[in-house]
């Protein structure tokens, strides 16, 4: 690949995108899609209206996520994303090959449809898929280790040897950033609460950026938080549109202890921790030390105030007799786009690449 390939890692929250060889994306934005109607035949059926990128503050309740848990719903809005970020890239790149990282478990159509908004719609020369984690892990460096990947739609964890993934010992677990989200939702407006409030979209986002963290231990944390006068702390609140000051409850702050204790907030399955460690021990027991040692925290939900911390301490107190090692990036949010730009120019990746031509003879097979 001799010119530079467009990197898309396309997130159920955010889809960060850029030139390969960079250090970070050059674009990132949320994976929203709105609806207008035209005002030529205005209605609601698909013929009547146009897509649009992110929220139309006119008209904000027509927003939506065309990708959930990882799995792709709305297709035409994908389209939308994927053409607007590819006509930014063509202006000096015009072509420039294609890299689209995706969900481990993506069904075969979904690969299919991929392939064919690529080649058909946009045009692309040529389009290397790439398996999210296996980019993360990557992003560090590493052939071997654990990567933890925790997202806004999922939470996953694998196990990788010399760069393969041991898939029968993957763990995925179905909540993320978008339950904390909606924890945060409900218990700041309790009934009035809307996910289309540009408002209330505003508060939850902003208390989830500079309020909460992961306590290390979440009794401790309780206590300290009771024992504290009503109003004594000035960073224990958000304000209403008339600017009058609430205080956030203890457990608003400590929201993302769900991952460390998800049936505290009525959650099904394990915490975070206890997943990483079921993954490990369905490996051959003479490969948990070098796993323990070469842990890979990564996604927007490690970036929270002693995440990591508490992550590591839990694995390391279960396996007491290893060196326990978890290696956290500066920008672990962008692990998938980093590792696939380094990946991207890679000789031994060069066979897995799809040229147009390729993708033209199969079709006609």
């Amino acid at each position: 690949m001799a010119t530079r390939t467009i990197v898309i890692d396309h997130g159920s929250g955010f889809l960060k995108a850029g030139l390969s060889g960079f250090n970070e994306p050059q674009m990132v934005f949320p994976s929203i899609v709105n609806y207008i109607p035209c005002r030529e035949n205005p209605g609601p059926s698909y013929a009547r209206r146009r897509v649009s990128l992110g929220i139309d503050i006119c008209r904000p309740d027509t927003f939506s996520y065309p990708v959930h848990r990882g799995r792709v719903l709305n297709w035409e809005g994908v389209e939308h994303i994927w053409s607007f970020v590819l006509e930014k890239h063509r202006l000096e790149n015009e072509n420039s090959p294609v890299m689209v990282t995706e969900f481990p478990l993506k069904e075969p159509a979904d690969r299919q449809k991929t392939l064919e908004i690529m080649f058909e719609l946009l045009d692309v020369p040529s389009i290397l898929l790439a398996d999210q984690l296996e980019m993360s892990l990557y992003a560090s460096g590493l052939l071997t280790g654990v990567v933890v990947d925790s997202g806004y739609g999922l939470t996953r964890v694998q196990p990788f040897h010399l760069g393969c993934p041991l898939r029968s010992s993957a763990k995925m677990l179905e909540f993320a950033g978008q339950d904390l989200s909606a924890y945060l939702f409900k218990s700041l407006f309790k009934e009035d609460y809307n996910r289309h409030n540009l408002f209330q979209l505003d508060t939850v986002a902003t208390t989830q950026m500079t309020k909460c963290y992961v306590p290390q231990s979440l009794g401790e944390a309780l206590d300290f938080y009771q024992s504290l006068p009503r109003g004594s702390d000035e960073n224990n609140a958000y304000r209403l549109p008339d600017g009058s000051p609430v205080e956030l409850t203890p457990m608003q702050r400590l929201a993302p202890e769900m991952f460390f204790s998800p049936e505290v907030f009525d959650l099904q399955g394990p915490s975070i921790s206890q997943a990483v460690l079921d993954s490990i021990e369905t490996c051959e027991a003479s490969m948990h030390p070098l796993l323990v040692s070469h842990l890979m925290a990564c996604g927007g939900n490690t970036l929270y105030p002693g995440f990591t911390k508490r992550l590591y301490r839990q694995i390391a107190d279960h396996f007491s007799s290893t060196k326990t090692t978890m290696w956290v990036g500066s920008n672990r949010n962008f692990s998938v786009w980093l590792g696939a730009s380094v990946v991207a120019h890679l000789s031994t990746y060069k066979s897995k690449w799809m040229t147009k031509e390729e993708y033209d003879e199969s079709s006609k097979m």
